[in-house]
């Protein structure tokens, strides 16, 4: 793999893809006056990060769209949340101002968006992505993206994104230390009309969640453990789960309710 930069590309720019090259464990290529297209022409698999002035994109060969950052429905839900409507993740996590949350399955980190809004300036959202390559392409997004809304982009900028696996950095978490934690795995039924999770598929950790990690998100827990998943899934049972319908959407979200679960 290698990372370069758009044409003409400023001392940021340059500074941010040796960055991430070194970070990344891949070679840092001069872009020059060599197409995207003529780079890749030397690669076989073509794995390619670029640095451009407002974000980096990784592309793979894979799909005809490269992956990015963007809040996507995220920003809907946000701006409803901020018109004082509400948000059925919102709703059922029981999150608000002041909350800790661990969102364990970051993939482009819209839920984390969601979550770090509704906690407010005094709560904390966690992002865990264990896919080196999104992980910096969805860090380098949340804290360059510009929303035109200041109170988003702060909450953009709250989002603490780490690499590592979930069930690791839960496992080293004391007993009752945050409030939510929420899962978002690669749906074992995936929703193939969803085109825009397409770049992401092809990158992220598609691993089934673990009863492992439930049972130590319930001991770290002090609210709510959710999880989403389609909604006709089997793993809401095999996983202890309480599943929730949300109007016609196909998809649906397990909770579980601490309080209800610590004997």
């Amino acid at each position: 793999m290698i990372v370069t930069t758009a044409d003409k590309p400023s001392q940021k720019a340059l500074a941010t893809a040796k960055r991430l090259a070194e970070e990344l464990s891949a070679k840092y290529v001069v872009r020059g006056r060599q197409t995207l297209r003529q780079l890749a022409e030397k690669m076989e698999p073509i794995r390619m990060v670029v640095v451009t002035e407002k974000e980096v994109r990784f592309y793979d060969g894979q799909t005809e769209s490269p992956l990015y950052f963007h809040p996507s429905m995220a920003f809907v839900r946000v701006k409803r949340l901020r018109r004082g409507e509400t948000d059925p993740l919102v709703e059922l996590t029981g999150c608000e101002p002041g909350d800790r949350i661990i969102d364990c399955t970051a993939g482009l980190a819209a839920d984390s968006l969601v979550l770090s809004y509704a906690a407010g300036e005094s709560g904390a959202v966690t992002s865990i992505e264990s896919e080196p390559i999104l992980c910096a392409v969805v860090r380098e997004g949340l804290a360059g993206y510009q929303s035109g809304l200041p109170d988003v982009d702060a909450a953009m900028r709250r989002i603490d994104m780490k690499c590592v696996n979930h069930a690791d950095y839960l496992a080293g978490l004391p007993d009752n230390s945050v409030d939510i934690v929420y899962f978002d795995p690669m749906f074992r039924r995936p929703i193939h009309e969803s085109n825009a999770l397409e770049p992401l598929r092809n990158l992220a950790n598609d691993s089934a969640l673990t009863q492992e990690a439930v049972q130590q998100a319930i001991r770290v827990a002090r609210k709510t453990v959710v999880m989403k998943e389609h909604r006709e899934s089997g793993e809401f049972s095999r996983l202890g789960f309480e599943r929730r319908h949300v109007n016609t959407s196909k998809i649906a979200y397990g909770v579980i309710e601490v309080a209800r679960s610590i004997k």
